[in-house]
This record gives C-alpha cells, sequence and structure tokens, in this order.
C-alpha cells in the first residue's frame, strides 16, 4: 500500500503520458501537444504557457509574430521550452509552429478571441481562436503546465457596478491551480475592484519586488481613490521566492491559481506619472460609451486607442513589458521545476529505502520460519446469522 503513493519520475511521466492520451481522447481527440513540449513534461524540464489573443487580437502585423517569436525566444534562453497556446480548426494546441504563429498572426486563419465561454463553440465548429488569459489556463491546466505568462490579466471594468462587465480571467484563477505572471492588470480596468474579487476568489496575489505596490500594465504602481499606491496583499523578491510560493500552492492542492504582478521595466513604461496615462484612458472610456462599445471588444479598442494617442509608444512599452515578463516568468518556472523534481527524487529515495527495510524484514520472517520448521496457517472463517421472526409467530405468543 505504502508504494502505491510513490513513483519514480520515470514511472511519473509515463503516468503523465497516459493521463494527457486520456484527456485527449476524452476531449475527442482535440487536445495537441506539441513533440517538444511533450518531451520536456515527459523529462522534467521546465515549460512556459504562453497566449495567443496578443497575436489575434493584441497587436497589428507584423509586430504581433514578431513579438510572440521572441517572447518564445527569451523564455528558450532562460533553458525553459514555450507553449503558446492556440486553438486551430477545433483542436487546442499546447505549443506550435512559427509558421503556424505567422498564420494566426496576419489572419491567414480568422480567428475568434476564445475565452473560458467561448471553447466549446469554436471547438465544435471547428474554428481558429486567439486563447485569452481564461482560456490558456484551461490548456495549461489540462497538459501539465503550472506557469503561464502574458501581458497583463483581465477585471473589473469600471462602471462594472452597472454593467456587470467581470472578466472570466478572475473566476479562472479562482479554480485552476496554474500561477499567472503578469504585469499586474490592464490599466483600464478598475484595479481596486479586482484585488476585492481575487481576494474573494482564493486567488493569492503578490508584487514580483521589494515592495508590495500593485504594478499597472504601463506603470510600476497603481493610484488609488485616496492618492495612494495600491498594494498587494504580498510581495516576492526573486524567482525563488516565487516559486517556493507556487509550490506551496500546489501542494497544498487548493485548486486555485496564482497572480504575480511584475512591474515593468523603464521602456516598458509609457509614463513615470500615472496620472497621464489615466488621463489618456479616462478620455478613451468616454469615447467607448459613446460609441455603445461592449464586451470582448472594448480591450482591443481601448489598446489601440491608447497606442494611437500615445503615438505608438504605448505599443512599445507592451512589447517591453511582456518580454520582461517572459524573462521572469521563464526564471520562475526553472525554479519551480527544480523544487518539483527534488521532492520526485527524495519520493524516489524514500521508495528505496522503503524497499531496503521491507527486505531485511522479509528475510528476518523468513530466517525464523527456517528455524520453527513447522507449518504456520495464518486465517480464519466468520459465518454470519440473520434471524427473522414472521409475524404471525409472534401472534401465536410461542417461544422458539
Amino acid at each position: 500500500m505504502f508504494l502505491n503513493k510513490w513513483r519514480s519520475p520515470r514511472i511519473v511521466a509515463f503516468h503523465t503520458c497516459l493521463n494527457v492520451r486520456k484527456l485527449s481522447w476524452n476531449l475527442g481527440g482535440r487536445l495537441t501537444i506539441s513533440p517538444e513540449v511533450s518531451r520536456a513534461l515527459k523529462s522534467g524540464k521546465p515549460v512556459v504557457a504562453l497566449e495567443s489573443t496578443i497575436i489575434t487580437h493584441g497587436m497589428p502585423y507584423p509586430e504581433n509574430y514578431s513579438t510572440a517569436y521572441e517572447v518564445e525566444e527569451i523564455i528558450r534562453s532562460q533553458e525553459c521550452i514555450p507553449a503558446t497556446v492556440a486553438i486551430v480548426e477545433g483542436h487546442i494546441h499546447v505549443g506550435i509552429t512559427k509558421y503556424l504563429m505567422d498564420d494566426l498572426a496576419s489572419m491567414k486563419r480568422p480567428a475568434y478571441k476564445t475565452s473560458r465561454r467561448d471553447l466549446p463553440y469554436v471547438i465544435s465548429k471547428g474554428l481558429c481562436g486567439g486563447t485569452t488569459v481564461s482560456a490558456t489556463m484551461i490548456a495549461a491546466k489540462l497538459a501539465g503546465v503550472n506557469v503561464f505568462v502574458t501581458g497583463g490579466i483581465g477585471g473589473v471594468h469600471r462602471g462594472a457596478s452597472t454593467t456587470m462587465d467581470i472578466s472570466a480571467d478572475l473566476t479562472e484563477l479562482g479554480r485552476t491551480p496554474v500561477a499567472v505572471i503578469s504585469s499586474g492588470v490592464k490599466s483600464i480596468l478598475d484595479v481596486e475592484k479586482t484585488l476585492e474579487y481575487l481576494e474573494t476568489q482564493g486567488v493569492c496575489v503578490a508584487t514580483f519586488g521589494e515592495n508590495r505596490e500593485f504594478p499597472c500594465f504601463f506603470s510600476p504602481k497603481t493610484i488609488g481613490d485616496d492618492g495612494k499606491p495600491i498594494l498587494s496583499p504580498y510581495a516576492v523578491s526573486n524567482p525563488k521566492e516565487a516559486a517556493e510560493l507556487i509550490h506551496a500552492n500546489l501542494s497544498l492542492n487548493l485548486g486555485s491559481g496564482i497572480l504575480i504582478a511584475v512591474p515593468p521595466p523603464p521602456e516598458g513604461m509609457v509614463s513615470e506619472d500615472a496620472v497621464d496615462i489615466e488621463s489618456i484612458i479616462q478620455e478613451t472610456l468616454k469615447e467607448v460609451e459613446e460609441k455603445g462599445i461592449r464586451g470582448k471588444d472594448v480591450t482591443p479598442y481601448v489598446l489601440k486607442e491608447v497606442a494611437t494617442k500615445t503615438d505608438g509608444k504605448s505599443l512599445t512599452a507592451n512589447i517591453a513589458l511582456i518580454q520582461h515578463n517572459a524573462m521572469v516568468g521563464a526564471q520562475i518556472a526553472k525554479e519551480l521545476q527544480g523544487l518539483i523534481n527534488l521532492k520526485k527524487q527524495s519520493n524516489r529515495q524514500e521508495i528505496h529505502t522503503y524497499r531496503a527495510i521491507e527486505n531485511r524484514q522479509a528475510g528476518r520472517i523468513s530466517e525464523k520460519l527456517d528455524k520453527v520448521k513447522q507449518s504456520v496457517i495464518i486465517g480464519g472463517s466468520v459465518v454470519d446469522s440473520t434471524l427473522i421472526i414472521q409475524e404471525d409467530f409472534i401472534k401465536k405468543k410461542s417461544v422458539y
């Protein structure tokens, strides 16, 4: 019984392979993990998931393709394997080729912006889709990838008290155990309400750095209504601390994700004064209201308008912060995989120790039996008898 709790890395890899095959079969064969990602998962190499809406809806061509390609190269430079997630002709792909990436970026394959809600439709119709944070988290969890890097997550939209516009990214973080590395939430959102919602969902949030100031996409800090910086509940100062936090979350089997908020690098800031970008966002949001833009069309519109109004600075900053997040995320994934591999090695050593003890005990029992030179029979039998007294017998007032 004890041995069933532990498996060597080779056995774990074998079972991972079987689980992926079984899962793919359960999905109608619609989960495709690239050979490179599959090999990495089986051999215990760190893998980093990436979304594809940045390719299909986040940036113009060819910047979207070059950014996606460069982000993958940054992850490889840290001895990790990138796994860009996308839906192609109704199949969920975890890891795509550069040719397929170019097709999606140039819109040779028109793609739907695909969140959790959209997955059944896009898959059942055999369509292509750029996966949002929530859909990418789902695919990463299905494939066994623990770390996911993106630019910024969705959140509670401004005016959500009347529109109820709250991103599915937040509820996904509350029910899918994948660590998301991002520059906080998108600056067009209500950051304070987003953090409150994440708390309600039981999501652990930590700023990557020495202080707890929560970044706001283009800015290293978010200014609240009281004029003070908004703070994360916690902070992790380096990749090792972040990995330990994620590993603890996985070990506890809480079923929820973790958000690591990474402040943008200097080249990833539109303005050092958070008020400047805020005024541009407020102006753009008024346009959104006047034009009646709703739902998932809001974010692409606002980002495009902000890029125009900042003379392209926001696009340049967006690329820089995503590349920075990829570097930080890969370093965290590498540290995390080290902890996971160490745990597997410790389990293997425990197996060997237990087997050695078991063999010694078996040898002692055998020696004792040889000395006794008699048969030992161990066993027993149990007979259960059930007696039912029928009602008509009781009425006769007889004793039985």
